[in-house]
């Protein structure tokens, strides 16, 4: 599946939405420092991809804008494990 990703920045999220249903990756941006605070599929959606087309999208405005990622998230953490070509995003010491 294929979703329509936006970015936010007056939410300070990266969202979708499906079946009526809003899907969200919520961020703080402190400092040159994307932390990635968030991320939420209601139960119905879960499954599909959704998380992770959320996190793709925020980690690769972070790449674009030059900035440093830390992921208090434990699903993006877990993401970026799992695409080691991300890993050059964290900021120092994450």
């Amino acid at each position: 599946m294929n979703w329509s990703v936006h970015h936010n920045p007056a939410a300070s999220r990266f969202e979708t939405e499906i079946e009526a249903h809003l899907c969200v990756a919520d961020y703080r941006l402190a400092g040159g420092v994307m932390t990635m605070t968030h991320t939420y599929v209601p139960p119905v959606l879960e499954g599909h991809g959704i998380a992770a087309a959320l996190v793709g999208a925020a980690l690769a405005h972070a790449r674009a804008a030059d900035l440093r990622v830390r992921p208090s998230c434990s699903y993006v953490a877990r993401y970026m494990r799992r695409h080691p070509e991300t890993l050059d995003l964290l900021e120092p010491g994450d």
